[in-house]
């Protein structure tokens, strides 16, 4: 009996530890983004990616690896931009021009690469219909996944778009739609213009308004549509990082949630997905308090700190609706997506797509 009790006490002692290092390594990427927020180190979104996915990975990510390999393609991105020049582009920025034709050909395209010993195949990255939302393991939103794969969905092929973008020296700015993360870049002749990875084209905004759930009260609030930043981006990852956490630590408190939540909003103020991930994690705590007092979240009105929960949860509701949030049935996202590819005539950016295949 006593070694029972002793081999109980140290199996108990061995999955604490266990769990001190996972949320060891959450914390540490929680830091180092914040420090990139601050401007105290050098920003990267490939160090930042990278962190947050190694830290749901309990630190077995080889990082290495996954530089190499994004070194490796960020090199064939150059070659691709040595090898030709966009023809009638006239403009001031067609360096800029032809590097973003270049990473769509890279991100999107089969290309023949030249070796010593011969020509080999490079494919593009495909969408994975496989688990889109990460529902049965969170890592299939991972880059690292897509690097591995060659298949990744609306998450993921955008960051590894704007990773590679600033690995040859140039920027991406990531956009939001509903459910939805693409790439929206500017230039001389046309302004600003679309670049959607999970299909391959440049829609028109009206696409994104087509999906019926873009409220103008969302576009002007910068929900959805705008170019984001650095530090907008950074903030997406916070929320990467606190939803990352919830999977691997279900019987949180949720106190790590709300301070990446509150951090990512400092920078981000109407960031959808953290605005909704506080409302749903401040409903958790209300839920695990009114049980601790025996009651049912609608039985708490007649307790102080019950009632000034309920206030405020209610209070987040109305403010999200103001904003101009509505609620995309998951079943119709996929619709929405196809849309794209059933209808390229409607909303196909038909400027734009003369830069893929210019020589």
């Amino acid at each position: 009996m006593r070694a029972y009790i002793q081999i109980t006490i140290i199996t108990f002692m061995l999955l604490s530890t266990s769990v001190q290092a996972q949320d060891y390594l959450y914390e540490e990427a929680y830091k180092s983004i914040e420090a990139m927020l601050n401007d105290e180190t050098p920003y990267s979104f490939k160090k930042a990616v990278f962190e947050v996915e190694n830290a749901y990975k309990q630190g077995t990510l080889d990082t290495t690896y996954y530089f190499a390999a994004i070194k490796t393609m960020a090199q064939l991105t150059k070659s691709v931009i040595e090898s030709r020049t966009l023809k009638d582009y006239p403009h001031s920025d067609r360096k800029k021009v032809e590097q973003y034709a270049a990473l769509y050909t890279v991100m999107k395209d089969s290309i023949t690469v030249n070796f010593s010993e011969g020509q080999g195949k490079w494919s593009g990255f495909t969408y994975d219909f496989e688990d889109i939302w990460g529902d049965e393991e969170w890592s299939n939103m991972f880059v690292s996944k897509l690097l591995d794969t060659h298949k990744g969905n609306c998450h993921s092929l955008p960051y590894l778009y704007k990773i590679l973008a600033e690995e040859i020296g140039t920027k991406a700015h990531l956009a939001l739609a509903p459910n939805h993360v693409y790439i929206k870049h500017r230039n001389e002749k046309d302004g600003w213009y679309n670049t959607e990875l999970t299909s391959g084209y440049f829609p028109i905004d009206a696409w994104i308004m087509a999906s019926g759930y873009v409220h103008l009260d969302g576009i002007r609030n910068g929900l959805y549509m705008k170019a984001l930043d650095d530090k907008e981006s950074l903030a997406l990852l916070l929320i990467d990082l606190a939803q990352g956490f919830d999977k691997r630590f279900p019987e949180n408190d949720g106190t790590f949630i709300l301070q990446c939540v509150e951090k990512a909003l400092v920078y981000y103020p109407n960031y959808i997905n953290a605005r909704l991930l506080r409302l749903e994690t401040k409903k958790n705590q209300l839920q695990a308090y009114a049980k601790s007092k025996n009651k049912e979240i609608n039985e708490i009105m007649d307790d102080p700190k019950g009632k000034e929960a309920w206030i405020d949860l209610n209070r987040q509701v109305r403010a999200i609706h103001e904003m101009g949030y509505r609620q995309m049935p998951k079943e119709m996202y996929l619709d929405w997506l196809v849309s794209l590819k059933e209808e390229q005539e409607k909303y196909t950016n038909k400027k734009i797509t003369t830069f893929k295949s210019s020589k």
